[in-house]
């Protein structure tokens, strides 16, 4: 079995890292850089960063807070929010990011995965999707969770690693911050359909919730904010308990 991984994940708005609840009702949490550092002192596997209001509010991702972020890490960074263009994605290879994330761009202009693939290694091309549960459908939605998409959320994750995607971070809309777990059933049901890792994103609030996302959702990492935003545990203590529990962590 492959080493599992622990990731905070840093939701950044006006240069400051904020955690909200289904993408709503936003709170101030902290300086990114700073964060970025402690959670790496702390002993998580990598970061994510993404700067929450760039595609909607039509501007590029913030390089200037990225590239600070970037300067403090030892530890891979995934950066993204508001990348739209091959350009994009090289701009923030050179501000410092390791992987850059993709979400609206991917889905509107699905062979920018390929090129950026291409000319800069699947292992840099992450693509979010973010999902919500619509009946007995799971739909892909874009622009921050608020435009729906047509997309069935396993087709298209199975689209995107067939288009030369290194990773997927899954993060579910209606479990998104409140805590209580993540969507097990969706996140295994991807996992399954890809042979790329998959982050589950969305909903972890406990240790146990981390661990369910690990093994009965199938997934490669475990993102998570509000339980390290808000000091209820840290990424080392999280991995010493799912070590104890006989998953293998990196």
């Amino acid at each position: 079995m492959l080493t599992k991984r622990i990731i905070p994940c840093l939701d950044v708005k006006a240069g400051r890292v904020v955690k909200g609840v289904r993408f709503e009702n936003l709170a101030d949490v902290g300086d990114p850089a700073e964060l970025a550092a402690r959670y790496e002192a702390d002993g998580a596997d990598e970061i994510v960063f993404l700067d929450i209001a760039a595609t909607v509010e039509g501007r590029r991702t913030i390089e200037e807070v990225a590239r600070r972020t970037a300067e403090r890490l030892f530890i891979p960074l995934t950066i993204g929010g508001g990348v739209r263009s091959h350009e994009d994605v090289k701009r923030l290879l050179r501000a410092g990011a390791d992987k850059v994330a993709m979400n609206t761009a991917a889905v509107r202009t699905p062979p920018l995965i390929t090129e950026c693939a291409r000319d800069f290694g699947s292992q840099c091309v992450v693509i979010a999707i973010d999902t919500k549960r619509e009946g007995a459908v799971d739909r892909v939605y874009v622009g921050a969770g608020r435009e729906r998409t047509e997309l069935e959320t396993v087709a298209w994750a199975r689209r995107v690693a067939e288009l030369g995607a290194g990773e997927i971070v899954l993060t579910s809309i209606d479990h998104d911050g409140t805590t209580q777990g993540y969507a097990l059933e969706l996140t295994a049901a991807v996992a399954g359909a890809v042979d790329i890792p998959v982050v589950a994103s969305g909903g972890g609030g406990s240790v146990d919730h981390l661990y369910d996302a690990l093994t009965r959702g199938r997934a490669d990492a475990a993102l998570a904010a509000s339980i390290f935003h808000f000091g209820a545990t840290t990424p080392r203590a999280v991995k010493e308990e799912l070590r104890r529990r006989g998953l293998p962590m990196r």
